[in-house]
């Protein structure tokens, strides 16, 4: 079912409220979109989810201006570039959560420590080298991670899931701070098994099976 713009903006809060309850995001961290005919929806700057409202998404051309409201999140440019690059997305997730962030923070790609990581698109879920926020280079390097991929971490920095709409978005970023909590969690205790390239083929090739059937 296609939404109109105010289910959209609805959407959009009731998600952001969710990434909250989750644990995803705090405060004013993170932020999210949703693709909207030729444009898209964002979350504001600067703002507590608390205090936002449906009128405060910001609504964009994918150009970079805005159309509608107040100050964009300082991440819009990698929402806005995900969006010219991948048309078949329709949601960008963007968390400071903390087993993600911990992963982020050494700076590692998530290895095919679960055969759950084919969730996010691959056998790894890739890290960045670190850039400053709310910058073009930050946006250039998370679409490069995001080569083929649903999720990547951004390092020093947090997360961005991506998915068809808001809701596989959120799962995806779900399953990723799982995927990073188990790796943290083997790291802390010794060396982690990884499985093999033929191992995730084969998974890939069950989950095509099991969405077939579901």
């Amino acid at each position: 079912m296609t939404m109109n713009e105010q289910q959209l903006r609805a959407a959009l809060l009731q998600t952001s409220r969710r990434m909250v309850e989750l644990g995803l995001n705090r405060g004013t961290a993170g932020n999210a979109s949703v693709r909207q005919g030729d444009g898209m929806l964002i979350t504001p700057s600067a703002l507590p989810v608390a205090e936002m409202s449906t009128d405060s998404m910001v609504r964009m051309d994918l150009e970079g201006n805005v159309l509608q409201g107040g100050k964009p999140s300082s991440e819009w440019r990698f929402h806005r570039d995900i969006f010219v690059a991948r048309p078949e997305i329709g949601a960008v997730l963007h968390m400071h959560s903390t087993f993600a962030t911990t992963i982020a923070c050494l700076g590692k790609d998530v290895p095919a420590v679960h055969y759950h990581i084919a969730i996010a698109g691959g056998d790894t879920i890739r890290c960045t080298p670190y850039t400053i926020f709310g910058e073009q280079n930050l946006s250039d390097l998370a679409l490069e991670a995001l080569r083929n991929r649903k999720a990547c971490l951004l390092g020093n920095h947090g997360m961005i899931a991506l998915g068809k709409d808001l809701n596989d978005a959120l799962s995806v970023a779900h399953e990723v701070e799982y995927l990073c909590e188990i790796y943290w969690r083997t790291l802390s205790v010794g060396e982690p098994k990884i499985l093999t390239a033929q191992q995730m083929h084969e998974v890939k090739q069950k989950f095509v099976e099991y969405k077939k059937r579901s």
